[in-house]
């Protein structure tokens, strides 16, 4: 008479605990993690822009369309544009919002003035 013994059933690992583990991880890093880079735009504060010196530089910004002292421009050619106006890159330029431009349209104006070596920028209504 042989007795052997049966074999045990193998025990599945359970998976609740890696699930928690993993989703205790997404969580942290979707805290931890910045979705967007965050862009400084300098402007000067009222009464520290400086003198104004110069022929006018008006930058009229719309939602799809730019204008130098209410001449429509392209964005492609706004640094050209502005060349005959500009005694040094240091010379301000007065940007203006216009038929609902956003916040964003208005920071990329910038950026690409800033790109092109421009410096001092004021944002009037």
């Amino acid at each position: 008479m042989q007795f052997t013994q049966a074999p045990k059933p193998r025990r599945k690992p359970s998976l609740t605990p890696m699930i928690d583990v993993v989703f205790l991880l997404l969580v942290f890093f979707m805290l931890a993690s910045r979705f967007g880079s965050d862009a400084v735009l300098q402007l000067p504060l009222a009464g520290q822009g400086g003198a104004y010196t110069g022929p006018p530089r008006l930058i009229g910004i719309g939602t799809g369309n730019l204008d130098v002292n209410g001449v429509p421009v392209a964005d492609s050619n706004l640094t050209q544009a502005l060349a005959p106006l500009m005694e040094s890159p240091g010379d301000m330029l007065v940007l203006r919002g216009r038929d609902g431009a956003s916040l964003q349209r208005i920071t990329d104006v910038t950026g690409l003035l800033q790109q092109a070596g421009y410096s001092n920028f004021v944002l009037v209504e």
